[in-house]
Parts: structure tokens; C-alpha cells; sequence
């Protein structure tokens, strides 16, 4: 793995993603519910005035795949969708140690989805690692990894 560009805060990955999917028709988010939805949602953001269709499917749920639609309160998960698509985008949740998902059933999950499709890609967004950290490019042939470092800091005033 070589990085091939560096950006800084939410702005620079959001560009960067909307970049990596720029010919991309179909693009389903796998994450864990709850805790990779907001993340589906916010890069989902960022193509809210394409023609791009979006799904979510948490964790290993393929049958429970939603849509990913514009609403007047930004993107929210929708109603039952397909989720075979060109694009998948795994989130970095999935490979947290507490969540028990494989990366091999996380490669047939992503094989399921990009079935029939005459473009495979597979990005991975991920903070601290996570991805590299549990070996996942082993079993998954990413395309791409956008992978933040996160730094807190709280203040009293």
C-alpha cells in the first residue's frame, strides 16, 4: 500500500471519497447499524445531487439492505433496497474486534454484492487503521482505503 494523497478533517475525506466514486452508478455501504450509519449517511452526503443509487446493509444483513434518499433533513437510511451494485464502500466499524464479523464472510458479502457487475470497486473508510490493523486487505481486495486519524480534545472554558 502506497498513499497516494493526504488531506486534513472531515472536509478533505468527504472530497476525497466523492472523488474515488466519481464513475461509479451504484455504490452499497456495509456497516455495523448504528455506529456506521451516521457515516453512511454523511458520505452519502456529498452525492446527494448525483444519480447515484446508495444502500445500506448493517453488518452481514444482506436481505435487510434500505436505501440511502435525500431528505429535507439531510441523507437518511429509506425503504427495502437491492443491494447489488459497482461500488462497495465497507466502514470501519465492521472490523472492530467487539463486532465478531470475519473478513472472509465480509469477501463473500462484498463478492454477493458486486455480483454481475461489469465494475468491481471496493473502498474502505476507516479511522486509526483498523482495517490494515486486523488484516482485512488480506481477504479483501480493496481499491482504496481513506483511512483518518482522529485526535480529541476536550476543554473546560
Amino acid at each position: 500500500m502506497k498513499a497516494i494523497n493526504t488531506t486534513q478533517g472531515i472536509g478533505g475525506q468527504l472530497t476525497e471519497f466523492r472523488k474515488l466514486v466519481e464513475k461509479s452508478e451504484k455504490i452499497t455501504f456495509v456497516g455495523t447499524a448504528g455506529f456506521c450509519t451516521p457515516f453512511a449517511e454523511l458520505m452519502a452526503f456529498v452525492l446527494r445531487k448525483s444519480d447515484k443509487q446508495m444502500t445500506f446493509i448493517p453488518d452481514l444483513k444482506f436481505e435487510e439492505a434500505r436505501s440511502i434518499i435525500s431528505t429535507s433533513h439531510g441523507m437518511q437510511v429509506g425503504d427495502s433496497a437491492d443491494p447489488r451494485a459497482d461500488t462497495v464502500v465497507l466502514l470501519g466499524g465492521l472490523a472492530m474486534p467487539k463486532t465478531g464479523i470475519e473478513a472472509g464472510k465480509m469477501k463473500e458479502m462484498t463478492d454477493r454484492i458486486l455480483d454481475g457487475s461489469g465494475r468491481r470497486l471496493i473502498i474502505g473508510i476507516c479511522f486509526q487503521s483498523i482495517f490494515q490493523k486486523m488484516d482485512w486487505p488480506d481477504f479483501i481486495d480493496f481499491d482504496y482505503i481513506i483511512d483518518a486519524d482522529m485526535t480529541n480534545q476536550v476543554l473546560k472554558i
